[in-house]
């Protein structure tokens, strides 16, 4: 298994829009792409309370590849990206790392 961690620093301000897109669209389309998060969360004490961090869950970076892709040109999220962010964009950057659990991890 190998996980994403994304990080996204968004605009002040702009975090409840993040959240409302992720909670009322952004989950049903990756449903439907086979798309599996392992969790969300929001910073309650560190360096942003902008931030929004969560990751996914893969089989393969094939795996991640192919449904990524399909879920990016989705015309559905093509079209609520757009307007969720009619009014500017949402997130100022994002980042992400790809992990690997050590033998030792409570999570494989």
């Amino acid at each position: 298994m190998i996980y994403e961690l994304r990080v996204y620093r968004t605009i002040p301000g702009r975090l409840p829009a993040l959240l409302k897109r992720f909670n009322d669209h952004t989950l049903k389309i990756w449903e439907r792409h086979g798309i599996r998060q392992a969790g969300f969360w929001t910073t309650l004490v560190g360096e942003s309370a902008n931030d929004l961090t969560y990751m996914l869950a893969w089989e393969s970076m094939a795996e991640r590849e192919a449904k990524w892709t399909a879920f990016q040109n989705d015309p559905e999220w093509i079209a609520t990206r757009a307007e969720t962010e009619k009014d500017g964009p949402i997130n100022a950057n994002v980042m992400n790392a790809f992990l690997s659990p050590t033998a030792f991890s409570s999570v494989k």
